[in-house]
């Protein structure tokens, strides 16, 4: 944390860093005597009339935020509060240990603040994001034959997005407190609008697979709305938005699915990335007209060793998961990329905890409700992808393998769309449920449902309208357990650490999808049968998923059980020390509340906790 700065123009004469200012006596300089004399001290008449308005007292020049302050109606105290951001970017007396994040809002719109426009916008780009990152599955089984190479290396196409959106979240969230969350939305949009359009150009592997790593970048716009929505919106409308911001994840995959099989079905597949750009552009052009940027800034330097061992790190755990199938479990790659990986995690986590300004704070990761929430995600994660691995393959086995249900692919994306809708629709209630009983209970109750969802989805595998209302029980379970992850984390995290706090969540939600793609991965190619020659995953390699996933949720259940139960200011900027003691917390600027022209703009008050 940025330690105090004694030479800081907020220490006012007469005042201690962190106390409030003492009385400065100055000498009566009003109107001079007939002689033109002057009290002793007070610069000549003309000097003191060319004066700038501040340096008279008047807190409304350009210096105005260095003067006390007249106290507002019905108020009483006249000095800044402790950790009020002031318009120089710094904060007033903030005692040692606070986050003097910088507050450079802009004037906006009360529509935007009160979150009518700025919270479907920034939905609109997480779900476009989410789309990005699913449309290339309806012609995974053709991309050998696409582009012309063999299966192994098309997998590629699919492992790189995953590693790139791995790395990206926590990377662009930390970029995000340090020079702007909305400035970096743009980024990782632009980003993805630049991966699809190299997609959409060739027909050759290399250049596919590195515009595909290149969209990944795209996977940090999602937990860096969230931050933005933490900064600007009103506690009456943070529960709801957060919640539906989380889900468009699942939201946008789950529709994105049957539009892109589809197109592929229809129209030549590259029109599949046309359509991703399309959608990407949109999304930039939304956000750079209707997102004000956040008002809280961290100060501080990018941690680019800790970015580089962290890209390290993360590439030696997730390829091999990925490919551990192909390469084989025990073999010396897949062993050694592991090995190697905890090695440079050690060394990395020893470097941030040394760093003054680390690109993740591993104190603060290591909080119980932190870290318990990081570990459910990684269950939720894994329970979610099990069912788009096991539900298309269902529906579109032949009817001839006894179970399968002889479905086309656009077929089997429409019945798993059903999921999102019901993600989108209980955002709200999961909202509601996290204010009345706390965001715990809504964690436990998804991870709830969706075990009952997969232990009825083994017994619910005999009909079309049977898988559909697995997907719908499926994706309330989801929603429910992904509605109240922001809130845990926000709640316990300063709020200068609110775009890499979130985008550390996502990446658990990514190891989560990984290491389901990888065990369910294992299950249905040694759980097979033959068809026409070739081997297909039987009846009990799906039951087998389903099974594995209800042991996920339950595990996650289990996890979610240990969370501390109050979770008073969740979600609401409190700004806290290292121990974890909240000091205050950040209000934003209500509409009655004027942002531009009033003594501090776009500043809202701080209260103590």
């Amino acid at each position: 944390m940025p330690t105090h700065d004694p030479t800081s123009p907020r220490d006012l004469p007469g005042e201690s860093p962190g106390r409030s200012p003492e009385p400065v006596h100055r000498p009566d300089c009003g109107a001079p005597d007939p002689q033109g004399t002057r009290a002793p001290g007070c610069p000549p008449a003309s000097a003191r009339d060319a004066a700038p308005a501040a340096e008279r007292g008047d807190v409304h020049g350009p210096l105005g935020f260095l003067r006390r302050r007249h106290p507002r109606s019905g108020g009483t105290s006249a000095t800044p509060r402790a950790t009020e951001p002031t318009s120089a970017g710094t904060t007033t007396g903030a005692p040692h240990g606070i986050s003097r994040g910088r507050d450079l809002r802009t004037p906006s719109k009360s529509g935007l603040r009160e979150g009518r426009l700025l919270v479907p916008v920034l939905a609109f780009g997480g779900i476009s994001v989410a789309v990005m990152q699913t449309l290339i599955v309806p012609v995974i089984a053709q991309l050998p034959d696409l582009l012309r190479t063999s299966p192994a290396n098309a997998s590629w196409v699919v492992t790189a997005t995953l590693l790139s959106g791995a790395v990206a979240t926590p990377i662009m969230g930390r970029l995000g407190d340090l020079y702007g969350k909305r400035r970096m939305i743009m980024v990782s949009l632009g980003l993805m609008v630049l991966g699809s359009l190299v997609c959409a150009a060739t027909s050759q592997l290399v250049p596919m697979v590195a515009g595909r790593a290149v969209q990944g970048f795209a996977m940090g716009a999602i937990p860096l709305g969230i931050s933005i929505m933490r900064d600007e919106l009103p506690p009456e409308r943070l529960g709801s938005a957060m919640a539906f911001m989380s889900s468009s994840l699942g939201v946008g995959g789950a529709l994105g699915m049957p539009l892109a099989a589809y197109v592929a079905q229809t129209a030549d597949w590259h029109v599949l990335f046309l359509g991703s750009a399309g959608l990407g552009a949109l999304a930039m052009t939304l956000v750079g007209l209707l997102v004000p940027e956040s008002g809280l800034r961290t100060p501080g330097r990018f941690d680019v060793v800790g970015a580089i061992g962290l890209t390290v790190g993360l590439v030696g755990l997730l390829l091999p998961v990925s490919k551990g199938a192909e390469w084989g479990w025990g073999s010396p790659l897949t062993l050694g990329l592991l090995g190697g990986s905890i090695a440079v995690f050690l060394l990395w986590g020893l470097l941030e905890l040394r760093l003054r300004d680390p690109l993740v704070d591993l104190r603060t990761t290591a909080r119980r409700q932190v870290l318990l929430t990081n570990l459910a995600s990684i269950t939720v994660g894994f329970a979610f992808y099990v069912l788009t691995l096991v539900l298309p393959q269902l529906l579109q086995l032949p009817a001839a393998t006894g179970y399968g249900l002889g479905q086309s692919m656009v077929v089997a994306g429409l019945c798993i769309a059903p999921m999102g809708v019901a993600m989108m629709a209980v955002s709200n209630f999961s909202a509601r449920l996290s204010a009345k009983r706390g965001p715990k209970v809504s964690l436990m109750a998804g991870q709830v449902l969706l075990a009952v969802a997969y232990l009825a989805g083994v017994f619910l595998m005999g009909a079309v309208w049977q898988a559909v209302l697995v997907a719908v029980l499926v994706g309330v379970g989801i929603g429910v357990a992904y509605s109240a992850m922001p809130a845990l984390i926000l709640g316990a995290v300063d709020a200068s650490e609110t775009g890499a706090a979130n985008g550390l969540n996502t990446l658990m939600r990514s190891i989560g999808t990984s290491s389901s793609s990888a065990v369910i991965g294992v299950v249905l190619a040694r759980m097979t049968t033959p068809l026409d020659g070739a081997e297909v995953p039987d009846l009990g390699g799906f039951r087998t998923a389903f099974l594995i996933a209800a042991g996920a949720a339950l595990l996650g259940l289990f996890i979610a059980a240990f969370l501390p139960s109050s979770t008073a200011g969740a979600g609401r900027g409190a700004v806290r020390e290292r121990g974890g003691k909240v000091a205050a917390r950040h209000v934003p600027t209500r509409r009655s509340e004027p942002r531009a022209g009033a003594e501090l703009p776009g500043v809202g008050e701080c209260e103590t906790a």
